[in-house]
């Protein structure tokens, strides 16, 4: 991993002096206390999005993304029967650009934009600023919770996921361990403990297999499915990760675009782990609703229509062909976003019809 790292953080001293006192800290509490301590963390304080920033997201890749979820917005409430008003949702909504560009698209189709209610569920200080901009009109809560039942609702989750912490657990031998943080010679160093007594391992591994489990992305399904089923609506989410169970270290922190060591500069790197969309599906799925298929990003938005808008945009700005031909491939192409971003869709009841997501094969 790149040695050019950013300064170590005020996060460091505090988490050495509670593993002193209290143990090593399992990996989803280290991620948990790194993106979100109150003082500290890289979601409070430093959270640096674009092409000057630690990570670029698809919304910021260029206009056709969030063109194509307005598009799913628009068909989504339509088969909803047109509700006014009702409640569209964003949960972690970035600068702003995908809601922005979403109601752009509203602004085309009767009575949309007019039905739209705009919630952004989001706790980070500076990224409500950036959002407050982009979205005057917007009310803020700090978590779904906060988000009433009293309307129908539509709800976008576009890399959210991958942020919420996983725990890591490896099989050995004589039997499975969780990987946590700890100290060696005074400083944060991976270790492992023995597993609880509490961890049911989610499928067969091998020994020697890592395997990560994330409490905080099933109770996001859980509570964004009940949602849904409480308000009537459906929500999207999308993420890069696995859409059928396995093994791997997926932990991995990003700044200014390259990968860092995990341990170093605490709150000063975005930690992600793969979004884990088998849990995610049946964690939603067990509170009856509607689960679609999982599906690519490029199946996905080849489906909305993303191959005319962009011969459209070509055949409107020639001259900048060459980049709008790039800024495609990264949202389609296998070895970009195509095929490692995965889709979601939730609704109930099943009268709502998830279009897009409804073929019937699975994503690789």
């Amino acid at each position: 991993m790149p040695s050019d790292s950013a300064p170590s953080s005020p996060l460091t001293d505090r988490l050495i002096e509670q593993i002193t006192l209290e143990g090593p800290m399992p990996v989803d509490a280290y991620m948990a206390r790194c993106l979100a301590d109150p003082i500290d963390g890289y979601y409070t304080k430093h959270a640096a999005l674009g092409a000057d920033g630690d990570f670029i997201t698809a919304p910021l890749v260029s206009q056709m993304f969030g063109e194509m979820i307005g598009v799913w917005v628009a068909q989504t409430w339509l088969s909803m029967g047109s509700p006014a008003p009702f409640r569209l949702v964003e949960i972690g909504g970035g600068d702003g650009t995908l809601m922005g560009d979403i109601l752009r698209v509203a602004e085309r189709v009767p009575g949309l934009r007019e039905a739209a209610r705009i919630t952004m569920v989001e706790i980070s200080p500076p990224l409500r600023a950036l959002q407050g901009q982009k979205v005057p009109n917007a009310a803020f809560v700090s978590s779904l919770d906060g988000v009433p039942e009293d309307l129908p609702v539509i709800v976008i989750a576009n890399e959210l996921l991958d942020c919420l912490p996983a725990r890591q657990f490896i099989r050995a031998e004589t039997g499975w361990f969780e990987r946590c943080v700890g100290l060696q010679d005074g400083a944060l160093a991976f270790g492992l403990v023995p597993a609880g007594q509490d961890f049911v391992p989610p499928f067969d591994a091998a020994i020697g297999d890592l395997v990560e489990v994330s409490l905080a992305q099933t109770r996001l399904a859980e509570n964004l499915a009940l949602l849904v089923k409480k308000a009537t609506g459906a929500a999207l989410l999308i993420d890069y990760g696995r859409a059928r169970p396995g093994p791997g270290d997926t932990l991995q922190a990003l700044y200014r675009h390259q990968k860092h060591d995990p341990l170093a500069a605490p709150g000063q790197h975005d930690l992600t782990v793969w979004a884990d969309f088998p849990s995610v599906t049946a964690a939603a799925a067990r509170t009856g609703v509607t689960v679609s298929p999982i599906v690519t990003q490029r199946d996905f938005l080849a489906r909305l229509g993303i191959d005319a808008r962009h011969a459209a945009l070509r055949e409107r700005n020639r001259d900048q062909a060459e980049k709008l031909q790039r800024q495609y491939d990264r949202l389609m192409a296998p070895d970009q976003m195509g095929t490692l971003f995965k889709v979601l869709g939730l609704s109930f009841p099943d009268s709502v019809n998830l279009f897009a997501l409804e073929a019937n094969e699975t994503a690789l």
